[in-house]
């Protein structure tokens, strides 16, 4: 169900909501948990219980965005990311369809924990349609901690809302007073505040104090509906020295529609383990090749003949996000090598 900014219900409102004039414009906050909203827990010095603040209580702690924008929160989940799951997918597009088709709304900020905010990120930028910006905040250290940077990060997102240059930009991660799409993010890092990067194409933009830049203009997206169904299983195949064809033959028989291997170099596997996952694809089982390193493309056709042995080169999508382009891919009924191929090249479907 849809809302109008001056008419949201008191329970799902912050304070300053209820007392900012009319004419300010309206963000929609959609909480699910995270380190940015966890709480201290005494198990050791640094250890926190995730998603244990309320969106309001986040918004508590920055101050003077009354005086900007009416501010709504809404509390989709309250979980660690490392619990993200499709239920809750199904709730965020949700969500952000019928917002994206409110008249009086700005924009939308979800904050979500770090640990699969990229996939979440690309899930959403490819399930959802609209010109409002759509802006992804954590953060890595929790609420109660000395030096918490999540009210930054979130002030920062808020602003990025905001503004009219991020509007027809999909979805965007802000951390760390930087901006990135949801294509080229990754976290890079356990436990340093910088950790989410766009190691290829360097950040979109930045949000400093009350300034938000872009770099770049936006790119054309795909877009790919997340269906009412379960999504196909794909898994993710991990390469090594030494490894063989057994991982891959168990994942056959679990029943993976999809598999994604996390491959050394250029997308690459011992003899034993490509040797398995030709098999897997001429039984019909898509089969997308990625690469475990931090950065650069998965290129077609180079040690590997992908033409022979029907494979999909990642390009630039890491094993994580490349998972959930194949799962919504599958989904759309796309299962040519043709099309998927053009779908992880171009982040396009042929004509």
């Amino acid at each position: 169900m849809g809302w109008a900014c001056a008419a949201i219900q008191i329970e799902t409102m912050t304070d300053s909501a209820k007392t900012s004039p009319a004419s300010l414009p309206c963000i929609a906050v959609l909480a699910t948990g995270g380190t940015i909203a966890g709480a201290a827990d005494p198990r050791s010095d640094g250890g926190y219980n995730a998603g244990a603040l309320s969106a309001e209580t986040l918004l508590s702690a920055v101050p003077g965005m009354d005086r900007q924008a009416r501010i709504a929160a809404e509390q989709v989940a309250a979980i660690g990311s490392q619990d993200m799951n499709e239920a809750v997918w199904q709730a965020l597009v949700a969500r952000i369809t019928a917002l994206q088709a409110q008249a009086d709304l700005a924009g939308i900020v979800i904050t979500h924990g770090t640990d699969t905010m990229e996939e979440t990120a690309l899930l959403l930028d490819l399930a959802t349609r609209g010109e409002k910006p759509v802006v992804m905040v954590g953060a890595m250290r929790p609420a109660t901690a000395v030096g918490a940077e999540g009210p930054r990060n979130l002030q920062a997102a808020l602003q990025v809302a905001l503004a009219p240059q991020a509007r027809g930009r999909g979805v965007m991660v802000v951390l760390n007073d930087a901006i990135h799409g949801a294509r080229d993010v990754t976290k890079t890092s356990t436990t340093a505040v910088e950790t989410f990067r766009s190691l290829n194409t360097g950040p979109a933009g930045a949000a400093i104090f009350d300034s938000v830049t872009f770099f770049r203009p936006p790119e054309a997206r795909l877009h790919l509906p997340l269906p009412a169904s379960p999504l196909p299983r794909v898994e993710i195949v991990y390469a090594y020295a030494g490894a063989d064809g057994r991982p891959v033959e168990a994942t056959v028989a679990a029943g993976a529609q999809g598999i994604v291997l996390a491959g050394v170099g250029d997308g690459n596997a011992p003899a034993a383990m490509m040797d398995a996952l030709a098999a897997a694809a001429r039984s019909g089982v898509a089969i997308v090749r990625a690469s475990r390193t931090a950065s650069g493309p998965v290129v077609r056709n180079i040690e590997v003949d992908d033409d022979r042995l029907g494979l999909v080169a990642s390009g630039y999508h890491t094993p994580a996000k490349a998972r959930v382009l194949l799962q919504l891919l599958l989904a759309n009924g796309h299962r040519d090598v043709t099309v998927l191929q053009t779908a992880f090249r171009d982040h396009a479907l042929p004509d």
